[in-house]
């Protein structure tokens, strides 16, 4: 079965770019099951129902979250009717939302999709990412398909996430940086790879923030209003062919769209 998964959907010009290429994308590579981050999709801090619905609409299966999944209050009651829009697992449980959900793919097969948050340069209310992947682990014995995003700051814990669970999850990939890494593959024990998928947004911009105003506030320091870019839109994401019947990864391959 091949899986797409888009990286940190931001703004508008994120949103624009998965609904002008999304159905092209599926179509093409014989998608049967399709997620995308989506905690800067407000804006570049957030979600709203309406674009929840949105983004579904277009046709994603699964939305994953991170630390910024929060910050428009509005979301909080939409969590307890769509279990299809992640926050981080580990944040603490009485929190609205899940981490974790198992949806039934075009193909019939089920696909775990599990959403941790990393601890370093990250919000201090979350438990371990990594004893949390086990507990979670643990408690679905049965599903075959079991993809990660791990949505962290810092290349070393993303790539020992990897490692850790390698041979014990379909894919762990990375959100959070923005910034697409060329370390695609598969790792000796069959768990597809990637240390960030990077962007689904404007890239001439900061991380998708209008550029001058980070350069202003790098040089001056002062507090400044973050204003989401427009310019150059790219997708970018990964395919992922797992076999269903093992749980294993074939290959995986980055995607990208422009405009």
């Amino acid at each position: 079965m091949n899986i797409l998964f888009i990286g940190d959907i931001f703004g508008s010009a994120g949103r624009g770019l998965v609904a002008r290429h999304l159905a092209d994308i599926k179509a093409e590579h014989k998608i049967d099951f399709a997620i995308a981050n989506a905690e800067n999709a407000a804006g570049g801090f957030g979600i709203t129902p309406n674009i929840a619905d949105d983004l579904f609409g277009y046709g994603l299966d699964v939305l994953s979250g991170g630390n910024h999944m929060f910050d428009k209050r509005e979301i909080y009651e939409y969590f307890k009717k769509h279990p299809k829009i992640l926050r981080p697992a580990n944040y603490p449980a009485e929190l609205p939302g899940t981490g974790v959900v198992t949806v039934t793919a075009k193909n019939g097969a089920d696909v775990a999709v599990i959403n941790l948050m990393g601890k370093v340069y990250m919000p201090t209310v979350t438990e371990c990412p990594f004893r949390k992947a086990d507990a979670i682990l643990a408690a679905m014995p049965d599903t075959k398909v079991r993809i990660v995003d791990f949505h962290a700051e810092v290349t070393s814990e993303k790539m020992t996430m990897g490692w850790y669970l390698n041979g014990r999850v379909s894919a762990v990939v990375g959100t959070h940086t923005h910034i697409p890494t060329a370390d695609t593959r598969v790792l000796d024990k069959g768990t597809a790879y990637q240390t960030d998928l990077g962007m689904t947004g404007p890239y001439d911009s900061v991380i998708g923030v209008e550029k001058e105003i980070v350069i202003q506030k790098f040089l001056t320091g002062l507090p400044t209003r973050m204003e989401a870019a427009q310019g150059s839109p790219e997708l970018h994401g990964v395919v992922i062919d797992i076999d269903e019947n093992t749980g294993k990864a074939r290959s995986i391959k980055r995607v990208t769209s422009f405009g």
